[in-house]
Order: C-alpha cells, then sequence, then structure tokens
C-alpha cells in the first residue's frame, strides 16, 4: 500500500516537473479581468476505458447511487472537495455521497497515463452542453484486473470561493438544489 502510493507520488511528480520544465509548452494563464471572456477550454477524447469512468460516474450521480460511485474508486480511494474534510476508503465515500446527485455532465480537456498510473482534468455542468460550473482532477490507478479506478478525486466550482453555484428550484418546489459535483466530487 505505502509503496503504491509512494510510485503514485512519484509518478505524479514526474508529471508536474515535465510541465514546469523550462521550454516545455503550457498555456499561459490569462489575467483575471479577461477570464470572464476567455472561452472554455477545448474537450478531449479519451480512451474508452477512460472514458468509461466518466461515464459511470455521471450515471451513478444521475442515479443518486452512492454504492455505485464508490465502486469507481480505489479500495483506498480519496474524495478532496473544497468545504468538505477527506474521505478515505470506499465504505466513507459511499457515506458522503448518499442522498447526492443529480443532473452531472464530465468532460475531459486533458489526460495522461504512464504505466498504471494517470490523470483526467476536466470541466463539469449540469447538463451536456452547458458551462462548465467547475472543475476537477482524477487521479487514476490501473487495478490488478487492468481496470481504472479513481484513487484521488479533486474539484472546485467556478463561482466565487470555489462554489459551483446553486441552480434555481424547480417551479414548485421550496429551496434550491445542491450542485452537481465531478468524478467524486462532494457538493452538497
Amino acid at each position: 500500500m505505502k509503496r503504491r502510493a509512494a510510485g503514485l507520488a512519484l509518478s505524479l511528480a514526474g508529471f508536474s516537473i515535465a510541465a514546469t520544465t523550462p521550454g516545455a509548452a503550457s498555456p499561459a494563464a490569462p489575467a483575471p479581468a479577461a477570464q470572464a471572456t476567455v472561452p472554455a477550454t477545448p474537450s478531449v477524447s479519451l480512451p474508452p476505458e477512460l472514458t468509461r469512468i466518466l461515464t459511470d460516474y455521471e450515471n451513478a450521480w444521475h442515479a443518486k447511487d452512492a454504492r455505485a460511485l464508490a465502486a469507481l474508486f480505489a479500495e483506498d480511494g480519496f474524495v478532496l472537495s473544497s468545504g468538505e474534510p477527506p474521505a478515505r476508503g470506499r465504505a466513507a465515500i459511499e457515506r458522503l455521497y448518499t442522498g447526492r446527485g443529480g443532473p452531472l455532465a464530465l468532460r475531459a480537456i486533458d489526460s495522461r497515463v504512464e504505466g498504471s498510473v494517470g490523470y483526467i482534468l476536466g470541466g463539469f455542468a449540469r447538463h451536456r452542453g452547458e458551462p462548465d460550473i467547475g472543475k476537477f482532477t482524477l487521479t487514476i490507478v490501473k487495478g490488478a484486473g487492468g481496470r481504472w479506478f479513481i484513487q484521488s478525486d479533486m474539484d472546485n466550482g467556478n463561482g466565487p470561493g470555489g462554489g459551483a453555484g446553486t441552480p434555481p428550484a424547480p417551479a414548485g418546489a421550496a429551496g434550491g438544489a445542491a450542485p452537481p459535483a465531478p468524478a467524486g466530487a462532494a457538493a452538497g
């Protein structure tokens, strides 16, 4: 377990070093005032085995199926959501997600895999075609059977303070609905 975590940390450190190496291509961040007018980062296609992670997550979140959501994570996986303590392990993730869910559309903006570790970066909205209301990063690991699992999921909303905002309540309903969260996010 510690060996796998150390290997994952070293692999991710290598991704980080590659991204900050002089001469490596990296997009310049727009000035804060210009961010509102910058178009969304284009989506990228993922190989089928990685697309499955996002599709299964969308389906389980829509169905409010906490057990199915937790099953997408490695046994010792983490959910790291803004405003929530870390949830570690499938049982804790299932407890965190119980009663949560709703409409969700995930899209990838970048990914990389090396050996049995990788990542998916993306944006999320309530419905496909709508502007992103937040973004996420998934660290993924390949299990013994060759299936990919989420090792860690970190997300934040595009609203002030990282919140995704609360959608208006449906006609005739009191209060607002909880914002959706990306693959593993704990929006409440």
